[in-house]
């Protein structure tokens, strides 16, 4: 059968994998974002479907006022002896931890931190051996992929912590995972930043300490000058290993919004790319060492992508995300629509303003929703981060209400458009293509376009970051807003 790339879309990156009891299981970085640590299922590698977050407790993780692209970096899921592990770092404050849970559908354990630096950490059960690897700088202050045995009981270092290797000489050497396979100790890591050079690079022992001999032909996977150009970005890899016994690796990457406009907006999403081991015994990935927009695949499986969002169809602990730490006491979901109590923080602010998401997960869309607030301002933002984001608001000024159209852009927040009302309520529309979003506004059953906005500035390029396009929902002000009727259609 036949699957299409990404198999996971929008902003769903640094994916890690792992099998246990014949089902596959993946997670994510999530950022500023709450709950933390998104969590698939699947029983193909095509098909996932989201059963959870690892991180639901703010007692977990710390995300009040992280700014953004801080916080929860680079998880690692691992299952071991019935167990299921997942480790990450706060970058924000600076720690490495794990948790774990024995049912992978219930609630995870309280973090256990392991006095190991870097970012990206990873584990490699071995034995009766457990195995911490990240990328940072050892006991001695060499930086490189640094690696100590724990106790896995406690996070306690049983040796101190060495660097193994110092990668191929690519920059920003990141993302390790280390396996063993056929009598070798196979390291993985990423090179050229995650961006228009990243790759996959690879590099195997007999011994978890080294020394590791560089795959001859590195790097194994990367997509930097690969023509047509919209698949860019490929890397930050995790392999697995099928049911059938076939190899193969996760990674991210992300879609250009035109092959002649090098601007990313969907965030880096999950890519599936098959691997073999050639006569020599190493890792050959795709047919080129490249990301292809579509694979064959063994298996009796139809790969299917949901193309409407709703409030019916939508459940708020698994699709929606909120900023950092978010007061839920100001929420009200149902399958009619959401209430939202605002509050003084803005979506201009580090912080956390009362703002509902879902990711953006194609270019071309319509997005549909009904607002009525009884004060302030309640709208529809397409959002990027504080300093990036487009709203189409209904706002209450001394001289009544109205909708407005503002562009946030570097900081730099310029209203558009107006339209007065003669009320706080209105129907509000987005239109997306890949390089445009138009904005308009129903009043009195007369639809008004009051503007348009560049996709490309609500990109990574432009913003810089780790994150992607969020189609959110907010109010301001201590008021009551309601949102209802909402539709999300994607045509692509």
């Amino acid at each position: 059968m036949r699957y299409e790339n990404p198999v996971i879309t929008g902003f769903y990156p640094d994916p890690s994998v792992c099998r246990a009891n014949g089902r596959y299981y993946l997670v994510t970085s999530s950022f500023q974002y709450f709950p933390g640590v998104p969590l698939f299922e699947s029983g193909d590698l095509v098909n996932w479907t989201q059963i959870g977050h690892v991180l639901t407790r703010p007692g977990q993780v710390e995300l009040e006022h992280v700014p953004s692209s801080g916080g929860v970096f680079a998880p690692t899921i691992r299952f071991h002896d019935g167990r299921f592990y997942m480790v990450t770092t706060n970058a924000t404050t600076q720690q490495n931890f794990y948790v774990w849970t024995d049912d992978i559908h219930g609630p995870w354990s309280e973090p256990v931190t392991v006095e190991q630096g870097g970012i990206d950490p990873s584990l490699l059960f071995d034995g009766d051996d457990v195995y911490f690897i990240s990328n940072g700088q050892d006991d001695e202050g060499a930086a490189g992929i640094t690696q100590c045995r724990i106790d896995i009981a406690t996070g306690r270092k049983l040796t101190p912590s060495r660097r193994v290797w110092r990668g191929t000489g690519g920059r920003y050497l990141e993302a390790p995972h280390m396996y063993r396979i056929g009598g070798w100790y196979y390291l993985l890591a990423a090179e050229g930043g995650t961006e228009y050079g990243h790759m996959v690079v690879c590099a195997r022992s007999k011994s978890p300490w080294g020394p590791f001999e560089n795959c001859p032909f590195n790097p194994i996977l990367t997509n930097r000058n690969k023509a047509p150009g919209i698949i860019q970005g490929i890397g930050h890899g995790d392999l697995v290993r099928d049911e059938n016994g076939s190899w193969h690796i996760v990674t991210l990457g992300f879609r250009q919004i035109h092959p002649w406009q090098a601007y990313h907006t969907l965030g880096r999403e999950v890519f599936l790319t098959p691997v073999r081991f050639d006569e020599d015994g190493w890792p050959r990935c795709g047919n080129d060492g490249a990301t292809e927009a579509a694979y064959d695949l063994a298996g009796d499986f139809h790969q299917t992508r949901k193309r409407v969002y709703t409030f019916a169809n939508t459940d708020p602990g698994l699709d929606w995300c909120f900023l950092r730490r978010p007061d839920m006491a100001r929420y009200s979901f149902t399958a009619e629509g959401l209430t939202m109590r605002g509050s003084a923080v803005t979506l201009d602010q580090a912080a956390s303003p009362v703002f509902a998401a879902l990711r953006q997960k194609g270019f071309d869309l319509e997005l549909v929703v009904d607002v009525a607030a009884d004060g302030g301002e309640a709208g529809v933002t397409v959002y990027m981060c504080e300093d990036e984001h487009y709203d189409l608001a209904l706002r209450q000024g001394p001289g009544g209400w109205e909708a407005a159209l503002k562009l946030n852009i570097g900081g730099v927040r310029h209203t558009q458009a107006a339209l007065p009302l003669p009320a706080g309520k209105a129907r509000l529309t987005v239109q997306a293509d890949s390089l445009t979003y138009k904005f308009y506004v129903n009043r009195d059953g007369t639809e008004q376009f009051l503007g348009e906005g560049r996709t490309k500035y609500l990109s990574s390029e432009v913003s810089g970051g780790f994150t992607g396009v969020m189609l959110g929902l907010y109010a301001v002000g201590e008021n009551r807003a309601a949102f209802r009727d909402l539709r999300i259609e994607y045509f692509s």
